[in-house]
C-alpha cells in the first residue's frame, strides 16, 4: 500500500495519435489501426518540445494506436493494459464520415439526441462510460498496491472518449467539453478518498491542458 502525501497522484491523460481513419474523420471505434506516419511525426515533435509530463508508470487501452503512442511517448515504461478503456464500438456508424452518413435517418436521430442514443449495432455512451469507469477502479487498484512511498505520476494513454467519461464523471464539466486531439490531453491532479486502505471516491482537478 503507497504512503501518498494526502493521497494525491499526478494523472497525465493523453489521446493516442493520429491514425489514418482519424486524418479522414471517420468513426475509428473498434477497429485496430497502427499510427499514421503524420501522427507519429506529431507525437515525436511534441516530445522533443518537452509538452508530455515524465511518469514513474503508464497504463494504455488495449488497441494498437494506444500501445504505440505509450512506447513512443513513455519508451522506458512498459505500458499495462486495461480491456476496458478498449474504445466504443460505434457500430453500423464504424469506419464512415460525417459526408457519408448524411441523410441517414438513425444517425441524423443520434445526432438528435446529443449522442446519448446507442449507435446502431454497437454501444451506448452510458455503457460505454461504465467501462470506462471500471477501468479506472482497475488502475486505481494497482496503484494503491504497489509498493512505493514517492511521488507518484501516472500516465494513461486512452481514446478521446475515454478521458471525456473519466473527466465528466470525475471532474467538473460536463462530457462534450473534454474533447481533445489526437495526441493531446491533460495533466491532472487525481485525489483519492481512502477508508481502511481502500478508495472510495475519486476527485479529479485538472491542472492544464496538454
Amino acid at each position: 500500500m503507497r504512503n501518498w502525501a494526502d493521497n494525491q497522484i499526478k494523472l497525465i491523460l493523453i489521446r493516442h495519435g493520429e491514425t489514418p481513419s482519424n486524418g479522414l474523420g471517420r468513426y475509428l471505434g473498434k477497429t485496430e489501426e497502427n499510427l499514421s506516419k503524420a501522427g507519429i511525426e506529431r507525437i515525436l515533435k511534441a516530445k522533443s518540445e518537452g509538452k508530455y509530463p515524465a511518469a514513474d508508470i503508464c497504463f494504455s487501452s488495449p488497441m494498437r494506436r494506444c500501445i504505440e503512442t505509450a512506447r513512443l511517448i513513455y519508451e522506458c515504461c512498459t505500458p499495462i493494459l486495461i480491456e476496458e478503456w478498449r474504445e466504443i464500438d460505434f457500430g453500423r456508424f464504424e469506419g464512415k464520415n460525417y459526408q457519408e452518413l448524411n441523410g441517414d435517418r438513425e444517425y441524423q436521430a443520434w445526432i438528435d439526441s446529443n449522442g446519448t442514443l446507442p449507435f446502431p449495432e454497437g454501444e451506448s455512451r452510458a455503457a460505454f462510460l461504465v467501462r470506462c469507469l471500471n477501468g479506472m477502479y482497475l488502475m486505481v487498484d494497482k496503484l494503491i498496491n504497489r509498493k512505493a512511498d514517492t511521488p507518484l505520476t501516472v500516465a494513461a494513454i486512452v481514446h478521446g472518449g475515454t478521458i471525456m467519461s473519466i473527466l465528466s464523471t470525475y471532474g467538473k464539466d460536463n462530457y462534450f467539453n473534454y474533447q481533445c486531439k489526437n495526441a493531446e490531453g491533460y495533466e491532472c491532479n487525481m485525489i483519492l478518498s481512502m477508508d481502511h486502505g481502500l478508495p472510495q471516491n475519486i476527485k479529479i482537478d485538472i491542472l492544464r491542458k496538454l
